[in-house]
């Protein structure tokens, strides 16, 4: 059985600190928990005093948005009724969002599409013919 999703602020015994829309299910005799879109949330000061955020994903290298935590690898769950952390993962959500939409489809009008054998022979009979 899924609960409802919930924006949520989720320390990992690891240390990690993340920012997240998360479900709760119950798996045979364990609790797991389905993350979407988690993000880290870093304070930056300038020397002028002023405070910014940083927002990046949790995981940097992949393009997934979903993953499973069991609940024995989180040390605290608190979830988040702040405005303002909605909103900023909101915002990181449309940017990525915006950013995957800019990024060009590779069709074979962009140039010829062959197999690194084939490149190969080729390369070399222009070289050997030229």
């Amino acid at each position: 059985m899924i609960e409802e999703d919930f924006y949520a602020t989720i320390k990992l015994k690891t240390g990690e600190e993340i920012f997240c829309i998360a479900a709760a299910i119950e798996e045979e005799d364990r609790t797991l928990l389905i993350i979407s879109n988690p993000i880290v949330v870093s304070e930056l000061k300038a020397k002028s005093n002023v405070v910014g955020y940083k927002v990046e994903p949790w995981l940097k290298t992949t393009t997934e948005n979903m993953f499973i935590i069991k609940l024995d690898d989180v040390l605290t769950l608190s979830e988040s009724s702040d405005i303002e952390m909605v909103e900023l993962h909101q915002s990181y959500l449309r940017q990525m969002d915006k950013m995957s939409n800019n990024y060009s489809k590779l069709t074979k009008e962009m140039g010829y599409v062959s197999s690194v054998d084939d490149a190969k022979k080729t390369l070399e009979n222009l070289y050997n013919n030229y």
